[in-house]
């Protein structure tokens, strides 16, 4: 089984408006064949609690326009790291420290990553080097 196409679009949207707000290390994970409850993990990171907040706001928005809302919404009032599940995608967004530590793709490292087409990363950014350790 693999990630279905809506899944991948929704995706698509959600990293570019992460761009948007200048997220970093972002990358997509299929956890299809892993998780019956959703077919991606798209995980970023931000570099203050207010970028966090940024990045998750200009996620929902992008979302909101084409009338999807997440049915689940965690960890906003830390703002540390924010979990918005859309059901088919469930997305990550962790300061560079919660990032680092808890290594969501590391523990996901047997799922396939998923290649994010029309994503242009801002060339000042390049990579979170805390993430990259």
């Amino acid at each position: 089984m693999t990630a279905t196409d809506r899944a991948l679009h929704i995706t698509n949207l959600a990293a570019q408006a992460a761009v948007d707000k200048m997220a970093t290390n972002i990358i997509a994970l299929d956890v299809s064949d892993r998780l019956a409850i959703t077919d991606v993990f798209l995980v970023c990171s931000a570099a203050s609690d207010r970028q966090v907040r940024a990045v998750v706001d200009g996620i929902e928005e992008a979302l909101d326009a084409i009338d999807l809302d997440p049915v689940r919404r965690e960890g906003e009032r830390g703002g540390r790291w924010v979990l918005l599940d859309y059901l088919e995608l469930v997305v990550h967004v962790q300061h560079v420290e919660e990032r680092s530590f808890y290594g969501l793709e590391r523990l996901w490292k047997d799922c396939p990553m998923i290649e994010l087409p029309g994503i242009e990363l801002p060339e000042s950014v390049e990579s979170d080097p805390i993430a990259d350790a």
